[in-house]
């Protein structure tokens, strides 16, 4: 009984240390292994938790691009947008030279969501299901909006 669950134990210390996940952009990349499709852990009675991806699956849909003023102004370039239903996502460029944080949010229909706010140079997005009909789109920092950093997009 040792002999069988000793390589079964270090497979899965194995395994397990290889759950981690690195930012580091240096580390080099090996080829996975290849996937079993019956354990002898499983086959030794015990229990092996299932395998997820923790990524989460790329947005379907539309994307929208749009941009703060690089000179600082209170105002999106694009003042108007416009796309069909369903999955939509607006990423909202905060150029470098605009000096000021900025991010996008839309409101509208039940919608009231707000993507991060960014330094410039960054972007921020935001990810919505849109019905047709009209949305207001804006940058959700404290005065912006009131300033008249705002639009509107229409979805039909």
């Amino acid at each position: 009984m040792h002999r069988f669950l000793v390589p079964v134990l270090l497979a899965g210390a194995v395994g397990l240390s290889a759950c981690g996940s690195s930012d580091d952009s240096t580390s080099s990349s090996s080829p996975a292994p290849a996937k079993s499709t019956g354990s002898s852990a499983a086959k030794a009675g015990v229990y092996a938790a299932p395998t997820t991806s923790t990524a989460a699956p790329a947005a379907k849909g539309r994307k929208l691009k749009l941009e703060a003023d690089g000179d600082g102004g209170l105002y999106f370039e694009q003042r108007k947008l416009r796309t069909k239903s369903g999955t939509v996502t607006l990423v909202m460029e905060n150029p470098s030279g605009s000096g000021i944080e900025h991010g996008i949010a839309i409101e509208g229909h039940g919608i009231d969501k707000d993507g991060q706010i960014v330094q410039p140079g960054s972007k921020s997005t935001v990810t919505v299901t849109l019905k047709p009909g009209s949305y207001e789109y804006y940058c959700p920092v404290t005065g912006h909006k009131a300033a008249g950093m705002k639009g509107t997009l229409t979805v039909s």
